[in-house]
């Protein structure tokens, strides 16, 4: 139960009354007759009468005045809804049309470089050259466009290019290995494939040219590539060594012409782009959304939660790969600057994230819960090293924080700021519950569901739970829900992935406890859930323990039902420099985990490692280490490419091959 001591943050009577959704109270009032006297009473209007909900956000924020529709929603079926069948939307259009407000639409660095502005004039520019290129090309609405490109500028203009010709769009950041990027472009078939020369990170230039090459030599349907000169544009028009049946075309020569900004009219269904799940529990999946699910969903949350204005300056710090990048993109709709930053967070030191923010007076930062982390663990001050004044909100997604990392917050930064703690995913690009500008910041708890969105916790019986931990469901549909998977005719994936438990109703695979004044706690992903003596446990309860150890770096904690019968819960540590693993530490771990949480939460074995394997986007590999600890092959549950420290799945496998053997610490 949250108290006052947990309240980290509050919103002043300015905050509140100055946000976009205090206008949105205040629009409905005129236009619609209708009052809410708090945030929980205009959450439960949103997700009760859904139409009218979706259609004051249409209104709102102007689509009125694009496009008239036959109703909002035809079908609330779920999968399948059919939201505004009759309006035609384009995403791209929507990002290029809105007034300028004198500020940049883009703001680009690279690490050791300096910030470099394109107009939203330029932008318009280069849209339209790169949209008529793809048209000389002969891409048409439907074909698809892929990038190998790092979160620069080009690939701004590439998606909003494809967009503007009706063409489907996705991108695969260079950081990720060959193997892994043909899992996914060879499944969208791209006709023309845009790619880097490479990127930069951690005071390294990584040269991708040659990995390009493969990648068109493993792309048969592709027919033309459009190669940026990134790393060294001064040099542009160096050789690269491409399959002899492709028309190369090269970036500088393409953005360099004139072109008339002209943009698809497409229904509200067509599909933008198509986003990739990890690819560590299987073949990724390749999720399609549509232009204007995006559209209205993103004026929505960036809006209405966020509370992203034409002033603002956004900085995510992400890969071309993670959603929050087109979350990021996104930002465009309402007019606002967005920061994009080819480099690592922790360089030259670890607080590399906020001299982005203060070299480009960024006032909306995101990042992953394991950078905010491991800054605490460094003891990071950046409000007394760095210039932070234009910072109001920092974004927080990728996992749970541990309350000492949300304490840390207020403590290291500036003391204004406003935490955003968010969950959501891929599957819908976009947050299902997060912050607002109405509601407090308490430590560990996001604040409550987002608007629309009809979120709950069900136990296993299917009946909602409060104040107790159950599934995160959602039970209404949302615009930008999947229209489709790739190569997935009869939507069997679809069906497995979100309504395999309950049907017709999402199942997000969190594990949530819901409060009665709808704040939230996620416990970890229940495909992963820890099952001691019938008591099902959070992983994120544990790393908030055992990360706070002084000794300990990162942690990764797995449940597993074994094929003999038996139920193992291994604990695996990365020591601190200059550590070491001993009894003492061992003891010293199982004793912090007993007094903080119950002695179910101390573990069978614990072991040791080298490093936690995560995805690129950050994430723990807890489901793809189960399924090994279990027996399945490394090369049957991660694709290669798709993980951080992939050498220590060969580590768990060994690991695994120990405790059939019957050893009594898993040591191969």
């Amino acid at each position: 139960m949250s108290t006052d001591s947990d309240v980290l943050w509050s919103p002043s009577r300015a905050t509140a009354e100055n946000s976009q959704v205090a206008g949105f109270l205040c629009w409905l009032v005129e236009a619609r007759g209708l009052t809410f006297p708090d945030y929980a009473e205009l959450w439960r209007w949103s997700t009760t009468d859904v139409p009218a909900f979706w259609s004051a956000v249409w209104e709102f924020y102007g689509l009125d005045a694009v496009s008239r529709y036959d109703e909002v929603l035809a079908d609330a079926s779920m999968p399948g809804a059919s939201w505004f069948p009759g309006a035609r939307l384009n995403f791209a259009e929507r990002c290029l049309t809105r007034e300028p407000t004198g500020q940049p639409a883009l703001i680009s660095m690279v690490e050791g470089g300096e910030p470099v502005e394109t107009s939203w004039e330029q932008l318009r520019q280069e849209v339209a050259a790169v949209a008529a290129a793809l048209r000389d090309m002969g891409v048409e609405p439907g074909d698809r466009v892929a990038g190998y490109l790092p979160n620069t500028p080009h690939a701004v203009v590439a998606l909003l290019a494809s967009a503007a010709v009706g063409a489907v769009w996705t991108v695969c950041s260079p950081d990720f290995g060959t193997p892994s990027v043909l899992a996914r472009l060879r499944q969208a078939r791209p006709a023309v494939l845009v790619v880097a020369d490479g990127y930069r990170h951690g005071g390294k230039e990584y040269e991708r040219r040659a990995e390009a090459a493969e990648l068109v030599a493993g792309l048969p349907t592709v027919r033309h590539v459009l190669t940026v000169d990134h790393l060294h544009p001064a040099s542009a028009g160096r050789t690269w060594s491409l399959r002899r049946d492709v028309v190369r075309h090269a970036w500088h020569e393409v953005v360099g012409r004139q072109a008339q900004l002209t943009f698809a009219d497409v229904p509200f269904d067509h599909p933008l782009w198509i986003l990739w799940s990890s690819g560590t529990t299987g073949v990724p999946k390749g999720i399609v959304q549509g232009h204007g699910g995006i559209v209205v969903e993103l004026l929505k949350a960036l809006g209405l939660g966020v509370d992203l204005r034409a002033d603002d300056r956004f900085f995510f710090h992400t890969s071309t790969s993670w959603m929050v990048w087109n979350f990021m993109v996104g930002g465009l709709l309402h007019g606002c600057t967005i920061v994009l930053y080819d480099g690592s967070p922790g360089h030259p030191d670890i607080d590399g994230v906020w001299r982005v923010a203060s070299r480009t007076r960024a006032t909306t930062v995101g990042v992953g819960a394991a950078y905010l982390v491991a800054a605490e663990k460094a003891g990071a001050r950046p409000a007394d090293t760095t210039d932070l004044s234009a910072l109001r909100s920092v974004l927080q997604t990728g996992s749970s924080l541990p309350d000492s990392t949300w304490r840390w917050v207020y403590e290291a930064l500036p003391a204004h700021i406003w935490l955003q703690s968010i969950c959501g995913g891929t599957d819908i690009c976009s947050v299902l519950a997060g912050a607002s500008p109405l509601l407090p910041v308490r430590a560990g708890r996001i604040p409550g569901p987002a608007l629309g969105v009809a979120a709950a916790a069900w136990d296993t019986s299917g009946r909602p739970v409060l104040g107790e931990q159950g599934e995160l469901v959602v039970t209404r549909p949302l615009p930008s829900m999947p229209l489709r998977f790739v190569d997935d005719p009869d939507d069997r994936r679809y069906l497995e992935s979100y309504f395999d438990l309950h049907p017709g109703v999402w199942r997000h695979g969190d594990w949530v406890t819901f409060a009665a004044d709808l704040s939230m706690v996620v416990a970890g992903r229940s495909d992963s859930t820890l099952n001691r003596m019938g008591v099902r446990m959070g992983s994120a309860d544990i790393y908030a323990v055992v990360e706070q150890l002084p000794q300990v770096t990162d942690s990764l904690v797995i449940g597993a039902e074994l094929p003999d019968g038996r139920y193992l819960m291994p604990l695996f540590v990365v020591v601190a420099d200059g550590e070491r693993f001993d009894d003492a530490l061992r003891d010293d771990i199982a004793a912090a985990l007993r007094r903080a949480l119950s002695p179910r939460h101390v573990p069978d074995v614990i072991a040791p490692v080298a490093a936690v394997p995560r995805t690129l986007t950050g994430k723990k590999l807890e489901v793809p280490v189960k399924r090994i600890l279990q027996g399945a092959r490394v090369a049957d549950v991660c694709a290669e490419g798709a993980v951080t420290h992939p050498e220590m799945l060969s580590w768990f496998a060994e690991f695994a091959e120990g405790i059939r053997a019957g050893s009594a610490d898993g040591a191969a």
